[in-house]
């Protein structure tokens, strides 16, 4: 009960069984071997504890026209061979006591992992850039190429800015953008501002940016480095990224 109720809190108390049940056989499985998922779904009911539900509205960011906007290259395919191939991209709006805050965030659609991000208390262009610069300094730092990646995102007027524009070709990015009001079209970004949203804002009253900020920060390293993701075979995309690189390196180079 103790290792259910750690782990459940560990994780910000947002697991369903599912999710404990993987979580606690890859953590605990050496300690006290394979725990059956029942065991994981009685416990938790015991403790009075369950997963979170997200919830599906979403406010609007302004939008470019049409006629302003590269093409749709994803067409609601969010598959990738392999990281740094695509990247989706939003932005989400945070209510506090002091006024709206926006997050931002990059995602690789291999990994599921969060390669940039920011929170602000505006919706200038430099909120959007902030993110992309973020993600390019980690991935050069790494010495990975992202040459050719296609960046996806909606019609909003920052990820249609001259500057946000010079700095995706500057990197040899390739732009991608979804209808105008059509969710589906940049499905997987807004499903992250979704679990954003029910995992950590819709919790609390938060006081302002600096607030909604350091938080935001600790979520997007648990959200990398410890949460499990089902797309993924339930690991942690910093995992999923490790792996691959690793595979990479041990491939035979071709002559």
């Amino acid at each position: 009960m103790v290792v259910i109720q750690d782990v459940y809190e560990a994780n910000y108390s947002c697991y369903g069984v599912r999710k404990m049940w993987k979580a606690i056989n890859r953590g605990y499985a050496d300690q006290f071997g394979p725990v059956a998922r029942c065991t994981v779904e009685r416990l938790m009911a015991q403790l009075g504890i369950d997963g979170i539900r997200r919830r599906r509205k979403r406010p609007k960011t302004a939008s470019a026209r049409a006629e302003d906007c590269p093409d749709d290259l994803v067409d609601r395919e969010f598959t990738a061979a392999g990281p740094n191939c695509l990247w989706v991209a939003d932005i989400t709006y945070v209510p506090t006591q002091a006024g709206w805050v926006y997050a931002m965030f990059i995602l690789d659609v291999f990994t599921r992992e969060i390669v940039g991000w920011q929170v602000t208390n505006h919706l200038r262009e430099s909120l959007a850039r902030d993110a992309l610069t973020m993600a390019l300094a980690a991935k050069f730092r790494a010495g990975e190429d992202v040459s050719g990646l296609v960046h996806h995102s909606d019609r909003g007027v920052q990820f249609r800015s001259i500057r946000y524009g010079e700095a995706l070709a500057e990197s040899e990015l390739v732009a991608s953008v979804g209808s105008r009001g059509d969710s589906y079209d940049n499905a997987m970004a807004e499903a992250l501002n979704s679990v954003y949203k029910a995992e950590l804002i819709d919790r609390r009253v938060w006081s302002g940016l600096i607030e909604v900020l350091a938080e935001t920060s600790a979520w997007v390293a648990w959200y990398n480095q410890e949460r499990l993701h089902s797309a993924v075979g339930y690991r942690p995309p910093i995992e999923v990224h490790s792996e691959w690189v690793n595979q990479s390196a041990a491939e035979p180079v071709a002559a």
